[in-house]
Parts: structure tokens; C-alpha cells; sequence
């Protein structure tokens, strides 16, 4: 527990803030505490990709961690993944609980072990109805969970001690998780439909995607919306309440 009995937390951001992002929501970290916090907690921001982690004697004083999507890749070697990595197993070792979100959620994979790399099926990018698995639990994660993605790396394979928690048509491991300590979610649950179409347009101007892409990712908007109340539900039980998925 952090300062005077307040919940506390840290949100690894290993993205930069675009400019769009920053005068629309006040930057990445805003936008996760908009669906993460509740009145009364102290969310505090580490820019890892600076270099910026907390201090081994400042992991005690957080109740939970957030690592965030990226536009690197989670198999990449720069030094501040390898930086990140290592500070993921210090803090799994000590048991502590950790939700990461599409990039963060691949390098978590691979910290405990997993194996992830370049998508076979390609870009996944809109909507994606998730299926949770048999031994998800009921209570919590609904049968088919709509959410935005915005990826083309994944998880191929996790440990055995690791549970895969959901699956889509495209990803095989959509949701995990390690223990009660730790769980990973591909897509990305804090984004609204404004970032997302924010990030196809800017995909789309450097050539990253094509505009068939584009083009769907606008048609699946005007159809399906992500369940964020499901999914605020899912990530605050986890992250605060300690509920076993």
C-alpha cells in the first residue's frame, strides 16, 4: 500500500505520446487511468522506453503495475527492453501484479519464457470478438468479449505453467495468466474509437498498412463497439480486487 493508506500504482509507458493523444486525452497515461483508477489512488508514470523505471526500493511501495502497448517490438533487443525484461522477472519473482496491454502483454510472454514474434495472420486491426477459454471464469470474462486491437506480433507459445485465458479467430492467445500475479491481454482495452482511428490514419500516411485496412477497420466501427465496461470490470478486479480469472 503506498503513502497514508492509498492505493498506488506505476504505468510503464513504452510508448511516446502523439501529439493528437496528448491534446485530446492529456497523454497515454491518462487514457489508462480514465478506465483503471478510482478516487483516492496515486498512478504514477515511468517513460521506459527514457530509461525511466522505478527504483528496487520503490517496487514495494505499489500495489500494482501497468506495462502498455508500444509501436517497438516486444522481440526486439534494444537496451530498454532488455532493461524491461529484467525488472518483469524481478517483479514476478516477488509476486507482484503486473496487467499488461498488447506490447506489454507480448513482453510479458516472453519474460516468463513464452515465444512471440511477427503475427501469421497478419495485421489485426478494429474489433475482435475474444472467446474465453474453459476454464476462464464465468462470473467475470463474458463468453464472446468484444475489444479494440491494433497489432501484428502475438504470443506463440507460453509455458505450461501459464493459462491461456481467451482466444479470437486470428490470435491463439488473446488473454493469459501466471498465477493470480499476472495477466496479459492482447487487445487494447483502454482505447476509445478516436485512438483507433487516429492510429490507422497515421499507419495508413507512413505506409504501414494498406488502405483496405483503413477501410475495414471504419466499416467494423460502425458495427461492433468494445465491451469497456466488461472490460474496466475485468481490469480493475484484477489489478485491485485480487479476483481469480
Amino acid at each position: 500500500m503506498g503513502m497514508e493508506g492509498k492505493k498506488r500504482f506505476a504505468v510503464l509507458l513504452c510508448a511516446e505520446d502523439p501529439d493528437y493523444v496528448k491534446k485530446t486525452y492529456g497523454g497515454y497515461l491518462k487514457v489508462f487511468t480514465a478506465l483503471l483508477e478510482d478516487e483516492g489512488e496515486i498512478w504514477d508514470a515511468f517513460r521506459v522506453t527514457k530509461g525511466e523505471l522505478p527504483a528496487e526500493e520503490e517496487i514495494e511501495i505499489y500495489d500494482g503495475f501497468v506495462v502498455t502497448g508500444s509501436a517497438s517490438d516486444a522481440h526486439a533487443d534494444e537496451a530498454w527492453i532488455l532493461n524491461l525484461l529484467a525488472f518483469l522477472r524481478r517483479l514476478h519473482a516477488l509476486q507482484k501484479r503486473i496487467l499488461g496491454i498488447c506490447f506489454g502483454h507480448q513482453i510479458l510472454s516472453r519474460a516468463l519464457g513464452g515465444s512471440i514474434g511477427r503475427a501469421s495472420n497478419g495485421w489485426d486491426i478494429g474489433v475482435t470478438c475474444i472467446h474465453r477459454s474453459a476454464r476462464a471464469n464465468k462470473l467475470l470474462i463474458p463468453p464472446h468479449l468484444p475489444v479494440i486491437q491494433c497489432h501484428r506480433d502475438e504470443v506463440f507459445d507460453l509455458p505450461p505453467h501459464v493459462e491461456v485465458l481467451a482466444r479470437s479467430e486470428k490470435t491463439g492467445i488473446e488473454m493469459f495468466r501466471c498465477g493470480d500475479h499476472i495477466m496479459g491481454i492482447q487487445g487494447h482495452p483502454e482505447y476509445t474509437k478516436d485512438i483507433l482511428l487516429f492510429l490507422t490514419d497515421r499507419l495508413l500516411q507512413h505506409n504501414v498498412i494498406q488502405a483496405s485496412h483503413a477501410k475495414a477497420v471504419k466499416e467494423v466501427l460502425n458495427v461492433r463497439e468494445p465491451d469497456r465496461e466488461a472490460w474496466e470490470r475485468i481490469c480493475k478486479g484484477f489489478l485491485k480486487g485480487g479476483l481469480v480469472l
